[in-house]
């Protein structure tokens, strides 16, 4: 096994994950096997209980694990699905550690940082490294490790010693520790400054680690100068520096890495020089510069809690970028703060209401994601009541799914006092119920959480045709609340459809109006499973709609089955321009997909 190190200096919030992640496409695009791990140095055990305001969004795994957003990434560039191991905080090791001390593992030992912390770290790095992630037996032959927060920082010492040890544990030619740290540009002189990452640097070395290769961010590409100075001052051959400078979207920092051949920087220390091949990142090229070519714009209204903070769905955001690439649209994101719909804003700053609604009323399509608490609430119901009457398509997610619902109850059933009993725990329409088997005492982790099966109760609804007319699906789920079973049938009658269920029948997954032309809530989280190239069917569909393109993704999606995939190539913003054929396997009975990139003017679905 061989492992790549990725720490950051001087600031936070540099790239290391956007990094992290690209390096683990670049080595895979060299044929080799990658999985990821990331340390986040806070005490917590998990990611589950903090502020999406503070941290980003929370990103669920198919195990139920909530992690941090960076293994978002990891998933979204590798194609990967990793487990809730993959996600060390320190939280985890102490606990590991008191379990054993209590156990008596130690033997009466007197239990200290170093040995058994730092032993404790190192054994579970070595021991999720050799977890298989990309579906295939046996472990991977590279592991990308992530090491969160900034050099110096007080939490990440035990973590640093233990990797300090963990570089001669595993031995020389199995370790590269790529440092991320910034060279800022002074806009007085527009010169670019060495001294911070040359003293990252020095504090990196002082603690016991040696950086491979520089990675630095900057707003320009770093120059003959600044690249000499930085080679003699941190003691790093000038091959290996590479720079991270602004670009026009993420799917360009894999290029960047591999024109300055950081590859092959990574292949000399880890003797891999006679085992990977030359990285073949021709589709990923060309989706990349085909984005930022995409001109015809798709306004989306993103109707939440957390506006003010992007990275609070951050995954949302990801999947309507996969879906707008796909339908040759340029993404153009409103984001309007629920409350500020609301009629008490009005009142209290006139300005940010008539904002609000302007941006709303001037949507393509309208999105409600998850979220927790009643702030807002009141302002999202009156988004999905827009959508609903006005015809615009619509997409709820979890909560945004039950807002719907409550919406549906109280403006066509005439029940005005529907509601959830997360917001009013004694109303006497509870349309939203606490789910049975939560637990109203301890908050982490004890959600229905991860990978759940929902079975579609007919083929004939828009989310079936979008999955290609499957009998069921699987998807991510975080959530305490569900639809009450025993008001369904009476929300039916009315003319609301659930056409998706779990295997008992009793809990509801999606909700659809037949009569509209795209009007979906869904208890899941479908942007989690998202990726570059095979977006989200129910956010395709969404895009599609937004666009005027719903019948054709519809057309397309359904016609895929298990024995026969389409091949193509989308022209211009004609996503209906895609021949189907056949092609047989060399290697395997089955029908397989092949891609075609002709060239990147068009971009394959």
């Amino acid at each position: 096994m061989k492992y790549v190190l990725v720490t950051g200096g001087v600031v936070s919030g540099l790239g290391k994950g956007v990094t992290a992640s690209s390096i683990g496409l670049l080595l895979k695009a060299c044929g080799l096997r990658v999985t990821a791990i990331k340390i986040d140095p806070y005490l917590n055990t998990d990611a589950g209980t903090m502020s999406p305001m503070e941290h980003g969004e929370v990103f669920v795994l198919d195990d139920g694990g909530e992690v941090d957003l960076d293994l978002g990434n990891y998933e979204r560039f590798m194609d990967i699905k990793l487990t809730r191991d993959n996600n060390i905080t320190t939280g985890k090791i102490y606990q590991s550690v008191i379990d054993k001390e209590r156990r008596g593992d130690y033997l009466g030992k007197t239990v200290q940082v170093v040995p058994h912390i730092t032993d404790a770290i190192q054994d579970w790095i070595e021991r999720v490294a050799h977890i298989p992630v990309d579906g295939k037996t046996g472990p991977a032959d590279v592991c990308i490790i992530e090491l969160g927060g900034t050099i110096g920082d007080i939490e990440s010492m035990p973590f640093i010693q233990a990797l300090g040890q963990f570089s001669y544990r595993v031995g020389a030619g199995n370790f590269c520790l790529v440092h991320v740290s910034l060279v800022p540009v002074l806009n007085v002189v527009g010169e670019q400054k060495t001294k911070p990452t040359q003293h990252s640097v020095r504090a990196l070395r002082g603690q016991g680690l040696t950086p491979h290769i520089l990675a630095c961010r900057s707003t320009m590409v770093l120059d003959d100068n600044a690249k000499g100075k930085l080679s003699q001052f941190c003691l790093i051959p000038a091959e290996n520096i590479v720079t991270l400078y602004d670009v026009p979207n993420i799917w360009h920092i894999p290029l960047l890495l591999r024109d300055q051949e950081a590859h092959e920087a990574i292949f000399k220390m880890l003797n891999l020089n006679g085992v990977a091949q030359e990285p073949n990142l021709g589709e990923w090229t060309c989706r990349a510069e085909s984005s930022d070519l995409l001109h015809e714009p798709v306004r989306i209204a993103l109707v939440g809690k957390y506006t003010c903070l992007s990275d609070s769905y951050l995954s949302v955001l990801k999947a309507l970028v996969h879906a707008s690439v796909d339908c040759q649209k340029k993404l153009v994101v409103d984001w309007i703060p629920a409350s500020n719909l609301e009629d008490a804003t009005a009142k209290e700053n006139l300005d940010a209401y008539k904002a609000a609604w302007k941006l709303l009323k001037g949507a393509d399509g309208v999105l409600v994601p998850g979220g927790f608490g009643d702030r807002g609430v009141q302002g999202k119901i009156i988004a999905a009541k827009y959508a609903r009457e006005n015809k615009i398509p619509f997409l709820g997610i979890c909560l945004g799914m039950q807002i719907a619902v409550i919406e549906f109850a109280r403006s066509v059933l005439g029940v005005h006092d529907a509601n959830s009993t997360e917001f009013d725990p004694h109303t006497k329409s509870p349309y939203i119920i606490f789910l049975p088997e939560g637990s109203k005492t301890h908050m982490g982790g004890t959600m229905r959480l991860g990978s759940r099966r929902t079975y579609f109760q007919t083929k004939e609804c828009k989310s079936a045709k979008l999955y290609g007319c499957k009998s069921f699906i699987d998807e991510r789920h975080r959530h305490r609340y569900e639809v009450n079973p025993d008001l369904v049938a009476r929300l039916e009658n009315a003319g609301l459809s659930f056409t998706g269920k779990d295997e008992t029948g009793q809990r509801m997954e999606i909700v659809e109006l037949p009569n509209h032309p795209y009007f979906i809530g869904v208890q899941f989280h479908p942007e989690f499973k998202s990726r570059p190239g095979k977006p989200s069917p129910l956010f395709l569909g969404f895009i599609g709609a937004a666009c005027g393109q719903l019948d054709a993704v519809i057309q397309y999606s359904s016609s895929v089955d298990n024995t026969i995939v389409s091949k193509g190539v989308v022209v211009g913003n004609d996503i209906s321009a895609v021949k189907t054929f056949q092609t047989r396997s060399a290697t395997k009975a089955a029908y397989r997909t092949e891609y075609v990139y002709g060239s990147c003017n068009g971009l394959h679905l």
